[in-house]
């Protein structure tokens, strides 16, 4: 049985972005035929540097250009896939504060602001549910 170095069988890598607004909210999504809000973003291509992919992605999804040098760097989260059973995605997530206005674009169906704080009354995907909310959530807690 060979094992590959560059991809690992049922790992999907993707960048994301904690997307907040002067309110403190943040920006969830939700694909197209899928129930789960999850944070905006996508699969980082080979090519790719993940700040890179996100940015790409924030455009084709929600119209929003960003620059990659204002994205502060979370740290890497996993979870279980919320639209593909057996898998587990990798997320490399940056926080981001924008003002502009964002629209559903691609795949995307609906977008929402919610308070972090709560889980918004909307079904999470368990890496936002799990650990992106409660991580915001405790540094929240920390700087106050």
């Amino acid at each position: 049985m060979s094992t590959s170095t560059v991809q690992t069988p049922g790992l999907i890598c993707i960048a994301a972005a904690l997307l907040l607004n002067a309110d403190g909210q943040t920006l969830l999504v939700r694909k197209r035929g899928t129930t789960a809000f999850m944070q905006p973003g996508g699969k980082i291509e080979a090519h790719e540097l993940p700040v890179h992919a996100l940015a790409r992605e924030l455009e084709e999804e929600l119209g929003l250009q960003i620059d990659p040098a204002q994205a502060k760097f979370l740290g890497q989260f996993s979870a279980p896939a919320a639209n593909e059973p057996g898998f587990v995605v990798q997320a490399e997530i940056f926080q981001l504060t924008i003002e502009a206005e964002v629209s559903p674009a691609a795949e995307i169906e609906e977008v929402v602001w919610i308070d972090p704080a709560t889980d918004g009354d909307v079904v999470l995907a368990p890496l936002t549910r799990d650990l992106i909310l409660p991580f915001y959530r405790a540094s929240l807690t920390a700087s106050a």
